[in-house]
């Protein structure tokens, strides 16, 4: 597993956006204006993210980023832009939950309560990170349900439930 740097200066409402690909610039700078653009029904949101664009990160795996930000309690998703988010049109970024919720169960006791075991990763749309952000942020929604939203597209991207 690789050792990665700290986050420091996260704003705990603000989404993280993880950059690990480094070899198309024009790429990330149109990922970067997508995350920086208003969202909401009508736009009435501002745009709240702490970006990463530090080569210490770059060809990290999820699991590397999960470890790494595991550690900030107040966090409960992480995106990463990817090689496939330079890549893909649509510009997809990786969602990775942060924490298992079924970390606490035991076992032996809480066996009815295990079953498959829910994603743990789906592709958002830049303009989808601050709907997903939000709603993980206060516990409205769980990941599992954007998660089963990105599966119902073609692209296998959550783009907006509406």
């Amino acid at each position: 597993m690789t050792v990665l740097r700290k986050i420091t200066g996260r704003d705990e409402f603000a989404a993280l956006i993880i950059r690990t690909a480094f070899g198309d610039e024009a790429a990330w700078q149109a990922v970067v204006a997508d995350l920086a653009q208003p969202w909401g029904d009508e736009g009435e949101y501002e745009a709240d993210v702490h970006l990463v664009d530090d080569p210490a990160w770059a060809g990290a795996t999820p699991s590397d980023v999960v470890a790494a930000v595991r550690a900030d309690e107040d966090l409960s998703v992480v995106f990463l832009a990817d090689s496939v988010t330079m890549q893909c049109a649509q510009r997809g970024l990786l969602a990775l939950a942060v924490h298992d919720e079924d970390a606490d169960l035991d076992p032996v006791h809480d066996q009815e309560l295990i079953g498959d075991p829910p994603p743990r990763e789906f592709r958002t749309v830049p303009a989808g990170v601050h709907t997903v952000h939000a709603n993980l942020s206060i516990a409205n929604m769980d990941f599992e349900d954007f998660a089963e939203a990105a599966l119902t597209d073609p692209d296998g991207v959550f783009r907006s439930f509406s």
